[in-house]
Formats: C-alpha cells, sequence, structure tokens
C-alpha cells in the first residue's frame, strides 16, 4: 500500500512539475481524454468510422516520420510496409482462421522483413535517389498482386476478412488505444539515445560516421521498426475494412503519409498524428461538396506551406511557449523567466 502510495505521489509530482506547466503537453493530455472518452458521447456509426481510419492513419503517417523525419531517409514508397502487412494478414485470416488479434503482428513482422529488403538495397542511396528506390518497391509489389490474382485476388483484391472486432465501439478502443501506445512508443525511441543517433545521422552522414556511428546499422534499424509500425496500421486497417485490395499499395497513400506528416510537422511524431486528424476527417466531412473537396484540401496544404513551413504543431508550439536559451526547458509563453533556472525568456 505504501508502495502505491510513493508511486502516485510521484506520478503526481511529475504532472504538475512537467506536463501541466507546458501548454503543448496539456493539449496532448487532452486529446487523448476527448478520444477516450468521445463513444460516450456519441455513437454515431459514421463519426466512429472516421475517427477508427484517422486512428489507423495517424499510425502510418507517424511510422514514416520515425524513419524519414528522424533520419532523413526519405521514403517514398512507405505503403509498401502497409500493404504487405495487409495482404498478409489477410492471407493468413482466410487461410488458417486466426484471429485478428494474432494475424495482425504476423503482417507487422512481415513488413519488417519488407523493412530489410528495401534498406539492404537503399542503404547506400542518399537524396532523390534514396527517394526514387523506394518508390519502386511498391510499384514491384502492386505488379506481383495483378500477376497471381489466384493468390492475392488480382484487381479486387481479398475479401471474406474477421472483423477487428464484434462492435463499432470496441472497434475504436482498439484502434485508438493502440495510436496512443504506439504513437507514445515511438516518441520515446525518439527521445533515447537511439533517437538522438537517427537525428545525428540525418544531420550529417559523414561526421556520424567518422564519430564511429554504424550508420548502416542504424539506418536499417530505422526502416524495420517504420515497417513494423506501418505494418500494424495495416493490419488494423484490412481488417476493418474487411478487404485487402491494391489500394493498399498506391502511391497516393504513400504521398499522403508524407502531406499528413509535412501538415503536422515533421521530426516530432505527434505532428503526424495531428494532421491526419485535421486533414482525414476534413476531406471525410467535405464528400457534401466533391467539387470543392480537393480544392479545400489543396488551399489548407497549401496555407500551411507558406505561413507554417515547419507545421501547424510546431508554429503553435512556439506561439504558447517559450524555449529557455540558457538550460533549454520550454515554458508557458506568459512567463517572463525560466521556471527552473530563472533566466530571462525574453533575452536574445
Amino acid at each position: 500500500m505504501n508502495i502505491a502510495a510513493a508511486y502516485a505521489s510521484r506520478f503526481y509530482r511529475q504532472f504538475r512539475n512537467e506536463v501541466l506547466v507546458q501548454p503543448a503537453k496539456m493539449a496532448v493530455v487532452v486529446f487523448c481524454a476527448v478520444l477516450l472518452v468521445l463513444p460516450l458521447l456519441t455513437q454515431d456509426s459514421y463519426t466512429l468510422r472516421v475517427l477508427i481510419l484517422a486512428s489507423i492513419f495517424a499510425i502510418f503517417a507517424s511510422s514514416w516520420d520515425l524513419l524519414s523525419g528522424f533520419t532523413g531517409q526519405m521514403n517514398f514508397g512507405h505503403a509498401l510496409f502497409f500493404g504487405v502487412a495487409a495482404y498478409t494478414s489477410a492471407l493468413v485470416n482466410i487461410h488458417t482462421g486466426l484471429p485478428p488479434a494474432l494475424t495482425i503482428p504476423i503482417g507487422a513482422m512481415a513488413a519488417v522483413v519488407a523493412g530489410l529488403i528495401v534498406g539492404i538495397p537503399c542503404l547506400r542511396l542518399r537524396g532523390p535517389y534514396l527517394a526514387l528506390a523506394t518508390l519502386a518497391f511498391p510499384l514491384i509489389l502492386a505488379g506481383i498482386v495483378f500477376a497471381v490474382p489466384g493468390i492475392t485476388g488480382g484487381e479486387l483484391g481479398l475479401s471474406g476478412i474477421s472483423p477487428l472486432a464484434g462492435s463499432r465501439v470496441i472497434s475504436y478502443y482498439i484502434a485508438v488505444c493502440l495510436l496512443l501506445v504506439l504513437g507514445f512508443t515511438m516518441w520515446k525511441i525518439t527521445t533515447s539515445h537511439t533517437g538522438i543517433l537517427f537525428h545525428a545521422i540525418r544531420e550529417d552522414e559523414v561526421t556520424a560516421r567518422a564519430s564511429g556511428i554504424n550508420t548502416t546499422r542504424y539506418k536499417l534499424m530505422a526502416f524495420c521498426l517504420s515497417g513494423l509500425f506501418a505494418g500494424i496500421a495495416g493490419g488494423l486497417y484490412v481488417h476493418f475494412i474487411r478487404i485487402a485490395g491494391p489500394s493498399t499499395l498506391e502511391l497516393l497513400l504513400s504521398f499522403q503519409a508524407i502531406i499528413w506528416a509535412v501538415f503536422g510537422g515533421v521530426a516530432t511524431i505527434y505532428g503526424p498524428v495531428v494532421g491526419v486528424f485535421i486533414l482525414f476527417p476534413a476531406t471525410e466531412f467535405l464528400r457534401v461538396a466533391p467539387e470543392l473537396r480537393m480544392l479545400i484540401f489543396a488551399i489548407m496544404v497549401l496555407l500551411v506551406l507558406l505561413f507554417m513551413p515547419e507545421g501547424i504543431t510546431i508554429w503553435l508550439r512556439d506561439k504558447v511557449e517559450k524555449e529557455c536559451p540558457r538550460c533549454k526547458l520550454r515554458n508557458i509563453a506568459l512567463r517572463r523567466t525560466c521556471r527552473v533556472c530563472q533566466t530571462a525568456l525574453d533575452q536574445v
């Protein structure tokens, strides 16, 4: 009992001293709370469907950010991981009858293998050459899908897949809880020692290699980790939609992940989540005006790129918080001195 009380007291102190004092972290807490209580306020089937898909795509976009945003390995074929996991989960489920709780991890492991297959030949490439090379892999897999319709279903895809859960609300909580857990996991990876090395590779790979960092190992690790999280998203998607088709390998899906990440803020993990939860519901709800849908979407993206080049989350964070020039801790913008070292926050 005393141990539990000690942990609770420690958690409260950390929450008060690290979360309550920073508007950005409080916004994350509020966002998570709203997602968790939303089904208690409304159980509208269409609304829950949009939010389930937004949660799945948020995992997918964040996995792209983990690879391309933090290591600088520009991946234009990220849909490969999504599609490999989707088809693998569907095939295993159809032919063995295993439940989604088992087929999704199997699909994610297949995506990790795909990350190795893509990463190994692309390790020596950089910049546009790497981007073009990654672009080719989903096209190759799409060609294989069309070449063996007896296995993959060809253009029609695979159907008869088990549902993610027995009800829309349970599916919602599965998707949202996985988003929160996996998003936090990816964020912790980027703030760990491994994340620092990812940053070093992105900033200057030659210098990182000269410093003794095995850049090949860490780039390959980034491909595999990105494939793992994107694969989980692909498995969730196919069991929710219950159809595995060529659309899971389309180049448009890869570019959507990039747009979501850039819109929200690259190299943040939470930026792509915000980007998806703004852009995806907006495009879905604008189906009532299909002639204006893509125009409004393009205007929203262009405005962010023009006036918030680092992403909407970074722009908003800089408006409500200030970074201490001495200890680098972030403080609410209303403060004049740092909450820790008391350094003046407005000094140049």
